[in-house]
């Protein structure tokens, strides 16, 4: 349950910035149970925000925002926790490590300025946490490493630090160190203080000064100099800032032990929201716009980063403003182009429209903190945008504006749903909606062939969330059902067939007799129909007759339910009575021809190949291969990605690929990546197709 808007604020915590330079909006990334809830809780309770670590609500976290995450064991959910630190509000992004939520990790990316690297002592660093520092990487956002459960049974913090620097670089540098009574971390000593550890210090002092703006800086400390503390921490703030330095800071959460180093980092050394760039800015119609800057007094450009429902106070938009200021009940412009950026029509259409935003609100786990103004920098929940999906766009309805949407994996894995009841059936097209609105990595498939209504999701942990939430929110049963795959029959060879329809039954009857021959097609020929009715045995106006019967018993096909293709039907001869043929009657006679033709010879399935490209790590390729291999998958060639990661090119039937989501992260622990692209329809093999089973009408 949220609690209302004007629910108590924090103690000692005046959450309403001012202008940008008073912000700071940081985004916690990391694996599953690397503690990085955990830490925003310490990081509140040592500023004083709440009582202590792990006491809010009885146990629950207070970055938790559905009941879903307590049943499941972990977040699922991005959760914005403010706090206030030397007069420095720092907006702690809270994002779930599981990788089936990448959608809610990208959107916790989106909304940041720079990012806290959450790793626990007691694990390794897996490739899920590499990939995303190297997509921090690529945008050069400002990062630290803050190294968790210091105190847990196997923890190696100087074993995983070395991992850090071999995973991260060099430049990625301890400025505190764990200090230990016994087994215990009771505190953390700063290394550039002149009493720092002097094996630690030393590298430290040199890496800062490598990233110095004084030239002759190097020079007087080689010169046996003694620089002084101050000094050498500014440059290394501005090194943070610029994203060329990336500090390590060991913590314990449970006890508090180095979470003032942490807040100080983020007030001193990452960057302010005006010293990170905005995404790119266009027209509605699609033509770039001027970029916008991170000025409360600009025009407003804001993005949802966010939706949610609420049995309490309804609709949510957790927005991030990148320029002007927001205020309740002001008239903005919504736009969402996610489909003429990305093609992706299906469930996210384009739109347009003016709405009034609602209340403001400070989000504060599930407590919302009312406010009337939000200046550009800032992040907050707004109430009553009706029609705002996550991913759209928020501006001043006289100068419309558009930011270019994140990017998000496709989803791969596929959960064929059908309603439970009639009841269900009514509501489950505008659950879907409401789901897909609020989660762009769903993508929601009617699939005209195979006439399933598919679920296409990041993952199990994923597909079963969303189930979860069409059940518990809207009160919408379904059952997951096979995957179908449209697959396709053909026939093997020549044949010939007879369809007789003759029925008396008083009154006028029923009669078409026609005869054809059917051979089949080069791969891709289509359809043809040849008329070689001579004497009028099939009167002219009957022929488009027997022609709409055949496609009609195409499309039901012939053996297992697929339509068939690549085929040439040409009728020869029938008979008609001059009272009881009629158009129905010679389709239906078109449709039993076709079938008594595929009774006299073999009749081939066809499948659908994608073109799958998977990237693994290096060490993984042999595996990859022969697990492509066993999928009767047909290798094309191999590429190098990056130093240590290669991509494997093969075509694969698409009946094997319906599980491969789930099968390649767990081969690979989470390293695994792929794409796929529909290929062409080729002959399944005989030993497969047997094993086909026929499609339900």
């Amino acid at each position: 349950m949220a609690d209302k808007g004007n629910a108590r604020r924090p103690a000692g915590q005046d959450l309403e910035a001012s202008s940008p330079d008073r912000i700071r909006n940081v985004v916690l990334v990391g694996p599953a149970g690397s503690g990085k809830t955990t830490l925003v809780e310490a990081l509140l309770a040592s500023a004083g925000a709440v009582p202590r670590a792990g006491s809010v609500r009885d146990g629950t976290t207070v970055t938790d925002f559905e009941d879903a995450e307590k049943a499941h064991g972990r977040s699922i959910s991005l959760a914005v926790a403010p706090v206030v630190h030397e007069g420095i509000k720092i907006n702690l992004i809270d994002t779930p490590g599981y990788a089936d939520f990448v959608g809610e990790l990208r959107a916790g990316l989106r909304a940041a300025d720079c990012a806290l690297f959450v790793i626990a002592a007691n694990e390794d660093i897996d490739a899920g946490t590499r990939a995303i520092w190297r997509e921090c990487a690529d945008v050069s956002m400002p990062r630290a490493v803050v190294v968790t459960k210091l105190d847990q049974a196997r923890a190696h913090y100087e074993e995983l630090l070395a991992q850090a620097q071999a995973a991260f670089g060099e430049k990625v540098v301890p400025v505190v160190e764990p200090v230990r009574s016994g087994e215990e971390v009771t505190a953390v000593a700063r290394l550039l203080a002149p009493d720092g550890n002097p094996d630690l210090r030393g590298p430290l002092i040199e890496a800062v000064i490598e990233e110095s703006e004084d030239e002759g800086l190097m020079d007087r400390y080689l010169g046996g100099e003694e620089i002084a503390e101050d000094v050498l921490v500014a440059d290394l703030e501005r090194a943070v800032a610029r994203a060329t330095f990336f500090p390590v800071l060991p913590v314990c959460a449970m006890t508090g032990v180095g979470c003032t180093e942490v807040l100080d980092l983020a007030t001193r050394g990452f960057p302010s929201p005006s010293e990170h760039p905005s995404p790119e800015v266009f027209h509605p119609e699609g033509k770039p716009a001027d970029p916008v800057t991170c000025d409360p007094a600009g025009p407003l450009v804001a993005e949802v980063v966010k939706t949610t429902s609420d049995p309490y106070v309804g609709r949510l938009s957790l927005v991030r403003v990148f320029s002007g200021t927001l205020t309740a009940e002001q008239p903005v412009h919504v736009s969402g182009h996610s489909a003429a950026f990305f093609g992706d029509g299906s469930t996210h259409e384009d739109h347009d429209e003016d709405e009034k935003v609602g209340g403001l609100s400070h989000p504060f786990g599930r407590t919302q903190l009312g406010t009337t103004t939000v200046v550009a920098g800032d992040i907050a929940a707004v109430a009553r945008l009706t029609r705002a999906e996550t991913g759209d766009t928020l501006s001043a309805i006289d100068t419309p504006r558009v930011l270019k949407p994140w990017s998000l994996p496709e989803p791969l894995l596929p959960v064929a749903v059908v309603a439970r009841s009639k009841a269900d059936e009514d509501k489950l097209s505008q659950a879907l909606g409401r789901l897909a609105a609020e989660d762009p990595s769903l993508r929601v498939e009617n699939n005209p062939e195979t006439h399933q209504l598919v679920l296409w999701t990041m993952g199990e942990a994923h597909s079963q969330v969303l189930l979860e939430r069409l059940a518990e929110r809207y009160s919408v049963n379904v059952d997951e059902v096979p995957v179908v795959v449209p697959l396709r029959e053909t026939f093997g060879g020549s044949a010939k067939g007879k369809g007789r329809h003759v029925k008396q039954s008083g009154g006028h009857g029923q009669y078409a007799v026609c005869d054809i021959e059917v051979e089949p097609l080069p791969q891709g020929g289509g359809f043809e129909f040849v008329d070689k009715v001579v004497g009028g045995s099939v009167p002219r106006q009957f022929i488009p007759s027997v022609e709409k019967g055949v496609r009609a018993q195409m499309e039901r096909g012939v053996r297992n339910g697929y339509p068939v293709v690549d085929l040439r039907v040409t009728l020869t001869d029938g008979k008609s009575h001059a009272v009881d043929s009629s158009d129905m009657a010679f389709q239906t006679a078109g449709a039993l021809a076709l079938r008594e033709a595929a009774a006299a010879t073999s009749i081939s399935m066809l499948e659908p190949l994608d073109t799958v490209t998977v990237v693994v790590p290096d060490e993984l390729v042999g595996p990859a291969m022969s697990d492509l291999s066993a999928r009767r998958g047909r290798l094309l060639g191999t590429d190098k990605v990056g130093e240590d990661r290669t991509a494997i090119r093969a075509e694969v039937p698409q009946t094997e690929l319906v599980r491969f989501a789930v099968d390649l992260r767990s081969a690979t622990h989470g390293a695994g990546t792929f794409t796929r692209t529909f290929a062409r329809y080729e002959p399944m093999p005989e030993e497969v197709g047997r094993t086909v089973t026929p499609r339900e009408s």
